[in-house]
């Protein structure tokens, strides 16, 4: 698939370049999207909830009334979980969240949601760039030319560079990232993939790593 290049004036170079047929031109499996997403969100969890339990509650251990005669229920404690303040009973507990995935189901993964935004034209490719110094207007100036400026932008740059991604970390609907660093969910979540001409030129292989 050809692909125009853009100059970050909005104009075209002229040139264009060929997008991997074996990352961007794949029949996309949606089961594999789906795994890479639940992983995604799953080890985004800290894990830390906790509640406490009947033993963990400070509190007085007396018994509150006689066990028969009452006409009430057996209590042992007011750290029972039937009063307010008592433990919780089966409250969460500290747990690890994280699930892996098999290094070639994530890159099943990542190609399927390339090729089904290749698919919709939403893959954009501009010359490499970079700022003289860190600066949001430049940024937006650049979204701008390339219309982009309304959709989720998702910009795929070959090596990270600062003055780029500082420029662009306070504009809510902008995010840089390296194209080995991809991930399906971004991915999926942008309008629009932004390519430089070296992140695509590198993007077959990044997915051998």
């Amino acid at each position: 698939m050809q692909v125009a290049v853009y100059k970050i004036n909005g104009q075209t170079t002229g040139r264009s370049v060929e997008l991997p047929e074996a990352v961007f031109g794949i029949e996309p499996n949606q089961h594999v999207v789906w795994l890479a997403v639940k992983a995604f969100l799953a080890n985004q969890r800290q894990g830390t909830h906790k509640s406490k339990q009947r033993n963990e509650i400070a509190g007085s251990t007396r018994k509150l009334h006689k066990q028969k005669g009452t006409g009430g229920s057996r209590k042992g404690a007011i750290t029972n979980p039937l009063y307010h303040g008592g433990g919780r009973v089966f409250g969460p507990q500290p747990r690890d969240y994280t699930q892996k995935l098999n290094k070639k189901v994530r890159n099943l993964a990542r190609k399927s949601v390339l090729s089904a935004k290749a698919k919709e034209g939403s893959v954009l490719v501009v010359e490499d760039f970079t700022f003289a110094a860190p600066k949001t207007k430049e940024f937006i100036s650049l979204m701008a030319n390339l219309k982009v400026s309304d959709k989720k932008a998702l910009f795929l740059v070959d090596e990270y560079n600062e003055t780029v991604y500082r420029s662009s970390r306070n504009i809510p609907n902008a995010d840089v990232t390296r194209a080995t660093d991809l991930n399906v969910y971004n991915t999926m979540n942008a309008n629009v993939l932004v390519f430089t001409e070296s992140a695509v030129a590198n993007i077959e292989a990044s997915f051998a790593k």
